[in-house]
């Protein structure tokens, strides 16, 4: 009997870390199509679930029986490096693309239980047309490909995150003005999207700073004992959400209170999550060992992979100094040329070293492994795991 009890607080202690991770991997489960079967274990542990992030970030879960929502609040609004991309091409979005999401969603809201990608358009450019939009240089008539594939793009992030469902068509025959596509909105998904404190509309700066600040502000901590739960709610957030944690970047209160509980605050996150802590001197970094509780990983397979791992291996033997960018590209040529065989064909050509260094970077960045200006790029502590160092051969006594 006590084997039994055994193994079975171990396959329930297993599947509360699955439920978990899965909410850490996407937030947004529906309980039918994709995640169905982490929607069920999640269901299984919704209590246990909810009042650990209640306790510890102060993330809000939601489930019932169709969508399970963890709302995350994120540590900072200034963070450039974990836009939204292209769920084909993983291009990242742009200006206009946001924009477009935006007038999407509005669009959704007053829309019926189902609607086309042709209606969804037509109301996008109604709204698009708002003084205010074309005031700041936001221009969408729906005229050319590009605009099609701007607004099809925004479509299959909505299909990816669970907003829409595709009941017929294809958006591809959409982008060549040759169909439509049928969707159901799914309203649930709709209304739990937005993870923010309170709703824009109560929101009166008019400023976009002064909006996003007041739209994800919290209360303020009352007590000494509010303030350490906030403080334990932040850290928290930051190990689970970034890839390191640097101490230089925590304020005196954070520090202290980290100096003092990070053995309990690691250990609370590795029993949720099986992530390992490795704490150096700079700051912490939460390792995945299983690899998927990370939209950016390194290293990876092909050219772009290869190139970013050895431009980190450059820039962590480089002692903490600016490197000009055009140093790094020259170094990307001369990677492409020792690599010939291996990198695809086009990598040797005139200027494809910009490209490739810029790729890289862009991984290396959204790591936080490195800073960078519009001319130089430096090197962060975290990035010192890539460097070599020259072998020792001890020889026997």
């Amino acid at each position: 009997m006590s084997s039994l009890a055994d193994a079975l607080s171990v396959s329930r202690a297993d599947e509360f870390r699955r439920a978990a991770r899965a909410l850490l991997r996407r937030p947004i489960i529906r309980a039918a199509g994709q995640g169905s079967d982490d929607f069920t274990l999640i269901r299984r542990h919704t209590s246990e679930l909810r009042a650990w992030f209640d306790r510890n970030t102060g993330w809000r879960l939601t489930v019932d029986s169709e969508v399970a929502r963890l709302v995350k609040t994120v540590a900072t609004t200034a963070d450039h490096t974990h836009p939204a991309r292209d769920v084909r091409s993983k291009q990242p979005f742009g200006r206009r693309r946001y924009v477009l999401l935006c007038l999407a969603l509005a669009t959704l809201e007053r829309a019926d239980a189902q609607i086309t990608l042709g209606r969804l358009a037509e109301q996008v450019v109604l709204a698009a047309a708002d003084p205010e939009l074309t005031g700041a240089g936001i221009t969408f008539t729906l005229q050319g490909r590009e605009e099609r594939t701007d607004l099809v793009s925004v479509v299959r992030l909505l299909l990816d995150l669970g907003v829409l469902s595709r009941v017929s068509g294809d958006e591809d025959a959409f982008v060549k003005d040759t169909g439509d596509v049928l969707y159901d909105v799914e309203r649930r998904v709709l209304a739990g999207l937005l993870a923010a404190p309170r709703g824009p509309s109560t929101v009166q700066a008019t400023a976009f700073e002064d909006r996003l600040a007041a739209l994800t502000a919290e209360l303020s901590p009352t007590t000494d004992e509010l303030r350490n739960q906030r403080i334990r709610q932040q850290l928290t957030r930051r190990l689970l959400d970034e890839p390191v944690l640097y101490y230089d970047e925590l304020t005196e209160a954070e520090f202290a209170y980290l100096n003092s509980q990070r053995g309990a605050i690691t250990a609370r996150i590795v029993e949720l999550t099986g992530l390992k802590a490795e704490v150096r001197a700079e700051g912490i970094a939460m390792v995945d060992p299983a690899d998927d509780l990370t939209d950016v990983r390194m290293p990876e397979t092909g050219t772009e992979g290869h190139a970013t791992l050895l431009l980190a291996e450059y820039l962590a033997s480089s002692t903490g100094r600016a490197v000009l960018l055009t140093e790094l590209h020259a170094k990307i040529r001369e990677f492409a040329a020792e690599n010939r065989s291996y990198w695809r064909r086009n990598s040797a050509e005139p200027g494809a070293e910009t490209e490739l260094t810029a790729a890289a970077l862009v991984r290396l960045e959204a790591l936080r492994l490195i800073t960078m200006t519009a001319e130089t790029v430096t090197a962060r502590p975290a990035l010192s795991r890539y460097a070599l160092a020259e072998p020792t051969i001890q020889e026997r006594r």
